[in-house]
């Protein structure tokens, strides 16, 4: 059971009283009359083998206040896409699928690619970004949820908890992060957030000093999670991560385009574990070192625009205080593991705060070698203004897909 504290700059709504879903939906579905709902579900072909999909369909065809589900499908030829077809089709609620492998997307894609406005890498952003454009083309959703497809712990309160700040017209947030504890196994998950995010985040505190953008991602108590709810305006001016810093550019984003006061975090379920990535500390180009690596250049890229200045002097600052703050931390989770009866391997949280502390000076040579680099995929404000019918084009190109699948 959560506390009731407010902590940092950010409103966060707790579990405080286990309220029952049936009374939550009840007043979901009164909600959607004034402010209709949509999922979205980033998804690759290979999720539908996996253990946890199958559930989630499960749980989300009892939801009664959806107007939209809009599923991302990558890496899916056509046998593959009929497939899915077939297994999203026991949801009763409207839904779409995005075969963004499919000749008609791949067609839109190239198209942007002439403009340059093109997602420059395949994955969940690229993804996401689409969905959000398929969102916006149809016209049938004033708020929308984003939550994964692996989450092998889930049920369909998690959803409630998620949407509810954004969909309630009494409340005036525009944004809402979900949170929760990364326990499976009898032992603490979670490394990225845990052992990079936040002492990354109170050493570049010890190094800059006191910044807002710094304050405003501290306040956040799982800054890495997949799960976000928005109001629909919020896509028109959204720029998208394509990399692995997708959940940190998104934060970013929201802090510069609203109030924190029209921000939230809530929290959304009891446990939640999900497919893990290796650490990959031998490959730089996968797993948790890829991520490690995104990530840092996110926070990095913000603070650039900022007026904060980089040099490999203070990146080498950064990684000696951030090895030292991290070290401390594993020392505060092995005591919360162990009075709540978990394992926690120190051996094993060192060698990730090795690589992490190597790849944060990787992550700024990076930065300091590329200072064009530019990974947010553009707003579709700005797609809409090089492409006036773009989101005429896409609806029409996922309901040709989806009609002759037979949808």
């Amino acid at each position: 059971m959560a506390d009731f504290y407010q902590n940092g700059v950010v409103t966060t709504l707790h579990n405080l009283t286990d309220r029952s879903l049936e009374e939550m939906e009840k007043e979901l579905l009164s909600f959607s009359r004034v402010r209709p709902m949509a999922l979205v579900l980033p998804s690759l072909y290979s999720e539908l083998q996996g253990p946890a999909l199958e559930n989630i369909i499960n749980e989300v065809a009892k939801v009664p206040y959806l107007n939209e589900i809009v599923i991302g499908l990558d890496q899916a030829d056509e046998r593959q896409f009929k497939h899915a077809r077939h297994v999203f089709g026991h949801l009763p609620q409207h839904h779409r699928i995005l075969w963004n492998d499919g000749p008609r997307l791949r067609k839109i894609d190239a198209l942007l690619e002439e403009q340059g406005l093109a997602p420059k890498e395949m994955g969940k952003g690229r993804n996401v970004w689409y969905c959000y454009g398929y969102v916006l083309a149809s016209a049938r959703a004033k708020a929308v949820a984003l939550h994964d497809c692996d989450i092998v712990t889930y049920d369909r309160s998690l959803l409630a908890r998620l949407i509810y700040p954004v969909a309630n017209p009494a409340f005036s947030y525009q944004f809402a992060k979900g949170y929760y504890a990364r326990i499976a196994d009898s032992k603490l998950n979670g490394r990225v957030s845990r052992l990079l995010v936040t002492p990354l985040i109170r050493a570049l505190k010890k190094v800059h000093g006191q910044l807002d953008y710094l304050d405003y991602l501290d306040s956040f108590r799982y800054p890495l999670s997949g799960e976000f709810s928005m109001r629909v305006d919020v896509l028109n001016d959204l720029r998208i991560p394509s990399d692995w810093g997708l959940e940190v550019g998104v934060l970013s984003e929201m802090h510069r385009n609203y109030s924190t006061r029209r921000l939230c975090q809530v929290d959304i379920c009891d446990n939640y574990d999900h497919k893990h990535q290796p650490l990959s500390a031998e490959d730089a180009a996968a797993g948790l070192s890829k991520m490690s690596i995104d990530i840092c250049k996110a926070i990095f890229r913000k603070l650039a625009t900022q007026g904060e200045v980089f040099s490999n002097e203070k990146f080498r600052t950064i990684k000696a205080t951030y090895f030292r703050v991290a070290l401390d931390f594993i020392e505060t989770y092995y005591n919360d593991a162990r009075i709540n009866g978990l394992s926690l391997d120190r051996h094993k949280e060192e060698q990730a705060v090795e690589l992490f502390a190597e790849n944060i000076m990787r992550a700024g040579e990076s930065f300091l070698d590329n200072p064009m680099e530019t990974p947010f995929i553009p707003s579709w404000n700005r797609v809409i203004s090089a492409i006036p019918d773009i989101l005429d084009r896409i609806y029409e190109a996922v309901e040709a897909d989806n009609r002759e699948a037979g949808v």
